[in-house]
C-alpha cells in the first residue's frame, strides 16, 4: 500500500440504500436502549464495525454503556483507541481484563505460544482473555449490542438483527445487513476514529499472535487463526450452544 493510501480511500464507497441502512441501525439502537434502560451494553472489539456502532449511540446520545475487552495480547494501536474514543466522545469505556493468576497459570503451564499448539489450547487461551471477562461485563445486563456482519464470512451469513442468546439476553446486531463499503463510507463521512491497523490490511483485528493482514481477494476473517481449519474460526463469544451442551458466556464482535 502507498504512503497515501488508506482503508478510507480503498474500501469507502457509497452504495444504494445506505441512508435506509443507517436509519434502520440507528432505530434498532433506539429500540435496544428503550427495552433495556439502563442494562445494555455495546460490547466492542474496538475494529471498524464496532466504531460505527460507538459513534452511532454516541452521536445520538443514546444510553448504552460502552465496554471492552483488553486481552493483555491486543496491539498497541488496538489499545490507543479506548482514550480514543474516551477524548473523542466524553464517554468513559468500561475496560474488562483477564484474571492475573488465570494468564500466568495458564502461560506457566502451556507457554507463550500455546495458541499455535491445538485448537483446545488456542480457545482455552480464548477462554481465560476473553470469554471469562465477558462473562463479567455482562453480569446484571439484559441485552448487549455487537458490530457483527452477515458479509463477515460464511459463519455469520445468518446473522440477525436482534436475538436472544444463550444466557437469555437480547443480542442487538444492527451492522449486520451493512457491507465493508457501508462501514468505511460511514466511518468517511463522519470522521470517526479507526485502528490503524486496518490501513495496513488488517480488516479484523484481534490479539497479536492471532491476527495477520491479508491478502487480496482473502476472506475477511482469513487472517485470524490462520494456522487452524475454517470451521474452527471463533473464539467462542458468537457460538451458539446445543441446549444440552453447558452455555459459555459470550460477547463481543471478535
Amino acid at each position: 500500500m502507498s504512503a497515501h493510501a488508506n482503508a478510507v480511500a480503498l474500501y469507502a464507497r457509497e452504495t444504494a440504500g445506505f441512508d435506509t441502512r443507517v436509519a434502520h441501525a440507528l432505530g434498532l439502537l433506539h429500540r435496544a436502549a428503550a427495552e433495556h434502560p439502563g442494562r445494555i451494553v455495546q460490547a466492542t472489539s474496538l475494529g471498524a464495525e464496532d466504531m460505527v456502532v460507538t459513534d452511532l449511540i454516541a452521536r445520538h446520545r443514546l444510553p448504552v454503556a460502552i465496554g471492552t475487552l483488553e486481552t493483555g495480547m491486543l496491539h498497541a494501536p488496538t489499545v490507543a483507541l479506548i482514550r480514543r474514543i474516551e477524548s473523542r466522545y466524553g464517554l468513559d469505556v468500561e475496560v474488562y481484563q483477564p484474571v492475573v493468576e488465570s494468564v500466568v497459570h495458564f502461560v506457566g503451564k502451556h507457554g507463550e505460544r500455546a495458541m499455535y499448539d491445538s485448537i483446545a489450547l488456542r480457545k482455552g487461551c480464548c477462554a481465560i482473555r476473553k470469554l471469562e471477562p465477558l462473562s463479567r461485563m455482562l453480569a446484571g445486563r439484559s441485552a448487549w449490542v455487537t458490530g457483527m456482519r452477515r458479509e463477515q464470512s460464511n459463519q455469520r451469513g445468518t446473522v440477525e438483527f436482534s436475538a436472544a442468546d444463550d444466557q437469555g439476553r437480547t443480542k442487538f446486531n444492527p451492522l449486520a445487513d451493512w457491507s465493508w463499503a457501508d462501514v468505511w463510507h460511514y466511518i468517511a463521512a463522519n470522521d470517526v476514529p479507526y485502528n490503524p491497523l486496518h490501513d495496513q490490511f488488517f480488516p479484523s483485528i484481534g490479539c497479536a499472535p492471532c491476527t495477520r493482514a491479508v491478502a487480496v481477494g482473502e476472506d475477511f476473517r482469513a487472517g485470524r487463526w490462520w494456522w487452524e481449519d475454517e470451521a474452527a474460526k471463533e473464539c467462542g463469544l458468537h457460538v451458539r450452544h446445543a441446549p444440552a451442551v453447558a452455555a459459555a458466556p459470550i460477547g463481543v464482535a471478535a
